[in-house]
């Protein structure tokens, strides 16, 4: 009897110490996932630095690219969750022409923290900032991508009499999220992950591991070393976040704009998205591709000046898949000033 309590109390000796043993060599993995990624993140810095330069925006400093000279000068808004990188060498083309800035919104790449929630609003009013503190005074000629189309429609509406031309590439139009609501709920879309759990991928260091998995679709893959070293930090996903939660906002704000004879060129994709493959129906996907083109068609009433131009050969990221096109577009505003 004694031999069998014995023998009972050593087989939990064992257990007991092969548990600690896995939580152990558990613990010790994940730790060596966030050392790894902090070593890393901090080397990044260093081979990472930023083409423009840091500018007080009112409290915070964000991050403003200027290439080229003269005037007018040009103003590259981003779309959600892109950065002054998106655009390529879409400025160093432009700028054998003119005055070119591209930026970071403010938690974004080498941008700082606002201190402020992120409206179109705000948004704005710190590029502005910027640009004043920078001494790029106007007038501008103003392009915005995807939803900085309707940071670029904010800006020009804000600061009208500075702005001598608007180009709008596929840019989410002023009655998007009411339009699409209904459907993105009966399609049951669970949207983008949360900030949170973006922000533990990448400490983790399981981002930088597992970049070609996890961001399949998301982000061009000569476009993922800047994305994992530069982009990808928790300031950037919480303002991302903050930005979409808080887009309706910039369309209300937006809607039913007159720009009276201002030129404005709108550049609309002509390949639909890939619905499918964000666990949308047939039926879903077209309804929301239909939405968004007729969307692209109702800007043009912006103006008595205003141009659409279907780019064909391109999906929502013509900056990349035709951005010949978006600098054309560009220059023969910059023939009318």
């Amino acid at each position: 009897m004694n031999q069998v309590k014995t023998e009972k109390k050593s087989s939990k000796r064992i257990w007991k110490k092969l548990l600690l043993f896995v939580l152990s060599a558990i613990i010790l993995l994940i730790g060596s996932g966030f050392l790894y990624e902090a070593i890393a993140s901090n080397a990044a810095k260093k081979h990472y630095p930023p083409p423009g330069k840091l500018v007080d925006a009112g409290g915070f400093k964000l991050h403003i690219h200027k290439q080229g000279a003269g005037s007018p000068t040009i103003i590259l808004e981003s779309g959600s969750g892109e950065t002054s990188l998106s655009w390529r060498d879409i400025p160093d083309q432009l700028a054998e022409s003119a005055t070119v800035v591209s930026y970071d919104r403010a938690g974004y790449a080498w941008s700082e923290s606002s201190p402020n929630e992120r409206t179109g609003a705000n948004i704005v009013h710190e590029l502005h900032n910027a640009l004043m503190n920078e001494g790029l005074p106007g007038p501008y000629l103003v392009v915005g991508h995807s939803l900085g189309g309707m940071y670029a429609r904010l800006f020009t509406q804000t600061y009208r009499d500075d702005v001598m031309g608007l180009v709008l590439v596929d840019a989410r139009p002023e009655n998007d999220e009411r339009e699409t609501a209904a459907i993105l709920k009966a399609e049951k879309f669970a949207g983008n992950p949360s900030s949170a759990i973006l922000t533990l991928l990448k400490r983790s260091g399981v981002m930088r591991l597992f970049q070609d998995s996890l961001l399949e679709g998301m982000v061009a893959k000569e476009d993922r070393g800047n994305f994992i070293n530069v982009i990808s930090t928790p300031s950037y996903f919480a303002a991302k976040e903050q930005e979409g939660a808080l887009a309706s906002s910039t369309e209300d704000a937006i809607r039913g704009q007159n720009f009276g004879a201002l030129p404005v060129r709108i550049i609309a994709r002509g390949l639909p998205q890939d619905y499918a493959s964000f666990g949308f129906s047939e039926a879903g996907g077209k309804q929301l591709e239909a939405i968004w083109q007729a969307g692209q068609r109702s800007m043009l009433k912006l103006s008595t000046d205003s141009k659409l131009t279907i780019a064909e050969k391109s999906g929502h990221m013509i900056i990349h898949d035709q951005p010949e096109l978006v600098i054309e577009t560009i220059r023969s505003l910059l023939k009318q000033k």
